[in-house]
């Protein structure tokens, strides 16, 4: 390419000094050194977060070694209460009223509020992130305590702050102490190949500390600050609970050795650190209270220039939270029935639980390439051929992968899904457009080379410890919604909105106060190139798609407008379809190689869709017209393979005893499927059947949401009954999406459609909040009957879309068809 011109120099440079970025010396190719500018800053601004989830709180960097940190604490007023609720890892029902971000910015920090009962104990973290120099810029946490109510007045708390230094560097303490411990702020120096040279200050902090005439005390000393410095191995550093009470367990014999049951130390000085600070790879900085507290961890980078100081934190804290507000008062405008400001505080904790939810991981997993014939599942009785392979432990580890991703739920499912990744990155679009595009990204780069991507990241062993044995191994044959193409064709759709079609949305999609959120959408330059790069594997993963699950129409005779177009889920058992995401939802029994699924022949026409958008805007005329062809095959066989006229609905099907083609109706979320991924047109006479469908109380609808299978059907309840009756709102939210479709266009549904988008809106939210309000939870999915939260709580992933649903336009109503439905 040709030197720049004068003029797309100065362009350029008005594009830094927006983006914050130092003037760029001319270069042949303008668009590339952008491109890289960008990037540099966007990985900057990213570096650093809370990006262990799977803790109440854990700093680490986004790079596969280096410092990260983890906070643990436990009430110490008596021997017994530690030992069963010493805080560190999220885990489901511990005694907790409820924990998460108040407000989270991945690029700027938040504020966590931890309502610990059984310690007696409210804990709130401030954690702010100042970007600047080449090594991530710096970070600081502000970690204050308060009692509750009912804590006594000498509730004790023991505060372990965790330090650990991944793959060599080094680590060490800089301030000078005694025997018993450090009076003041504790600096630790350090240094490594990915962090350069780095201080690390934990404040001494405010609050008082308990005090003893036990003689344990003029040695222990619990007024000072104590740290254990020691060298492990990497790979135990991980295990940080165990290495604490590890080195707890030294200073407790050395008491149980001295003294007697008659004449021992209290519970707060038994279970105080001996101090032996040094160098080392990690060290555990350990604070006793009594009452309130507050201290702060301060982490400043050399290369950033400054050192943080309490101040800059105060001042930090504040600047953050008033541009959270602002932001998100411009970005989820709630609209009615939800403008209250109860509404908007719940809105704010969804959503910022969702992005703090968002982690860092890196690792091997387990993946069977072993390719067994049994595997193809063309027998009868193939189910339990792949069950006996799969025994045979042929996995292998493979990697190591990295993934940037939010998690479903920090205590119960702490890695990455790849199904619920799309609909966590719906309101994170909204929010942060390029945050969406790099953990999109991040999820294309563990792809192989085929166009697999593993339905469950599982990276390393910290991940493993957490997932039962027999869901560990991934099987490159086995498949998951694609719902990543959501997102980039919503980011399609956005960039031509920012480039002239549309121009009257530009206010609301770019937010000039932090630029780096929508770079790919205010330089179509970066857009573009993003779409080219990342639609090669698009076409990747949707080739796999077709040619693994493909279902056979040809063998069995079947009558069909496309002889290609039908499909089956592999990896289905008699109880289960683990890779449709819906678990246990009725399927034909048994299991047969005939069977075709509508709900993969739906996400693929989803995919098919998406790629023709896609291509479109990117000028390749003839994908377009390839994608135009299947796309109309699909529809077709949709109803020529799974439409049921008698039942008004859509189905799975098989063969019979003859073989010939049937259809078995299970009415639920499967029979909508084509609706849910906008494959029906607002005038098709089916639309009013699947409508009537989801609007029946006897079927699916219900004052809480839509049931996953109607209460009619023989199988409700049954067994798991994990998706066989349960309100779930990632399928709740695309039924309003597209009702919302339909209600805003002219048709002959529009008013039916309206009427029942309003209601299950209102029904949905309802019932979220509530049970919000009385368990201080999202929960993974919800009881059609009562409302009542249930199975995972703290299921802050694709829960969070409740935000998105507020936001949705108050349609008015349209006639009167209550009683038609």
């Amino acid at each position: 390419m040709a030197n720049l011109s004068p003029f797309f120099t100065l362009l350029i440079a008005i594009c830094c000094s927006l983006l914050g970025l130092p003037a760029l010396a001319a270069a042949d190719d303008g668009e590339s050194v952008l491109h890289s500018e960008v990037s540099r800053a966007h990985n900057q601004s990213l570096f650093w977060g809370p990006y262990k989830p799977n803790l109440y709180f854990g700093v680490r960097p986004r790079v596969p070694q280096g410092l990260w940190t983890g906070l643990m604490w436990g009430k110490v007023n008596d021997f017994d209460t530690l030992r069963s609720s010493f805080r560190y890892t999220c885990e489901q029902h511990e005694g907790l009223a409820g924990y998460g971000w108040d407000e989270y910015d991945v690029r700027r920090g938040g504020i966590e509020t931890i309502h610990d009962v059984a310690n007696q104990v409210d804990i709130t973290v401030s954690f702010v992130k100042v970007p600047g120099g080449a090594h991530g810029g710096s970070w600081a946490a502000r970690i204050k305590g308060v009692p509750r109510p009912d804590a006594p007045a000498d509730l004790q708390t023991m505060l372990t702050y965790y330090i650990a230094q991944e793959g060599g560097g080094e680590l060490e303490i800089k301030t000078d102490g005694t025997d018993s411990g450090f009076e003041g702020d504790i600096t630790f120096a350090g240094r490594s190949g990915t962090l350069g040279d780095y201080k690390l200050v934990v404040s001494k902090g405010i609050g008082n500390h308990p005090t003893s005439d036990h003689d344990l005390a003029a040695r222990r000393q619990p007024g000072k600050t104590t740290i254990r410095s020691v060298q492990m191995p990497d790979e135990v550093l991980w295990q940080a609970k165990g290495v604490v009470f590890n080195q707890l367990s030294e200073g407790i014999t050395n008491v149980a050795n001295t003294y007697t049951t008659e004449d021992g130390p209290p519970a707060f000085l038994v279970y105080q650190l001996e101090n032996n600070p040094g160098k080392g790879n990690l060290h555990i900085v350990q604070k006793i209270f009594e009452g309130p507290f507050e201290f702060d961890v301060l982490f400043s980078s050399s290369s950033a220039g400054k050192e943080l100081t309490e101040a800059d934190v105060t001042a930090q804290i504040k600047s953050n939270s008033d541009a959270f507000s602002d932001k998100f008062s411009k970005i989820f405008e709630l609209q009615a029935p939800f403008k209250d400001d109860k509404y908007k505080s719940f809105a704010k904790n969804m959503f910022s639980n969702l992005v703090g939810g968002i982690g860092y991981f890196n690792g091997h997993q387990l993946v069977d390439r072993s390719y067994a014939p049994e595997y193809e599942e063309y027998n009868e009785g193939f189910w339990e051929e792949t069950a006996e392979a799969r025994a045979r432990r042929q996995e292998k580890l493979e990697g190591p992968y990295e993934l940037f991703t939010s998690v479903p739920s920090r205590p119960f499912f702490p890695r990455g899904f790849l199904w619920d990744e799309g609909f966590h990155l719906i309101p994170i679009l909204e929010w942060d457009n390029d945050l969406a595009l790099e953990i999109v990204k991040s999820w294309f780069n563990t792809m192989d080379d085929d166009g697999w991507i593993a339905r469950e990241q599982i990276l390393g062993a910290e991940p493993r410890s957490k997932v039962p044995e027999a869901f560990q191994v991934q099987y490159p044959h086995y498949a998951n919604p694609p719902t990543l193409f959501l997102i980039i064709e919503n980011f399609m759709n956005n960039l031509r909105k920012m480039n002239g079609t549309l121009p009257e949305r530009r206010e609301t999609l770019a937010f000039p106060e932090s630029p780096l959120e929508s770079a790919h959408l205010d330089f179509p330059e970066l857009g573009e190139a993003y779409l080219r790069s990342i639609y090669p594997l698009l076409r990747l993963h949707y080739d796999w798609f077709r040619k693994t699950q493909r279902g056979d129409i040809k063998s069995y005779d079947r009558e069909a407008f496309s002889t290609k177009e039908a499909y089956r889920w592999r990896g289905r058992s008699e109880a289960h379809c683990l890779t449709s995401g819906l678990d246990d939802y009725p399927r034909p029994q048994p299991p047969h190689p005939a069977e075709l699924h509508v709900d993969l022949m739906s996400w693929v026409g989803f995919m098919t869709k998406s790629l023709l958008n896609i291509a479109d805007a990117l000028g390749m005329t003839e994908e377009v017209e390839e994608y135009k062809k299947i796309k109309n095959a699909i529809e077709r066989n949709l109803n020529d393979l799974h439409w049921s006229e008698e039942e008004g609905c859509f189905c799975d099907a098989t063969v019979d005893d003859f073989e010939e083609h049937t259809l078995v109706c299970h009415k639920g979320y499967i029979s909508l499927f084509p609706f849910l991924v906008g494959l029906m047109k607002p005038d098709d006479p089916k639309l009013g059947k699947i409508l009537d469908l989801i609007g029946d109380e006897k079927h699916l609808f219900s004052k809480h949401g839509l049931r996953s299978l109607s209460a009619q059907d023989e199988l409700y309840g049954t067994a798991e009954n994990y998706w066989r009756s349960p309100v779930w709102i990632n399928i709740n939210y695309l039924a309003i999406v597209q009702l919302h479709d339909v209600a805003v266009q002219e048709g002959p549904f529009k008013a039916k459609a309206t009427d029942l988008y309003r209601r299950l809106r209102k029904n949905v939210v309802d019932t979220i909040y509530k049970s919000w309000v009385d368990t201080g939870f999202a929960w993974e999915q919800y009881n059609p009957e009562t409302g009542q939260g249930q199975r995972t709580q703290h299921f802050t992933g694709w829960t969070s879309l409740v935000v998105q649903i507020m936001a949705m336009d108050d349609v008015p109503a349209v006639g009167h068809v209550r009683d038609e439905l």
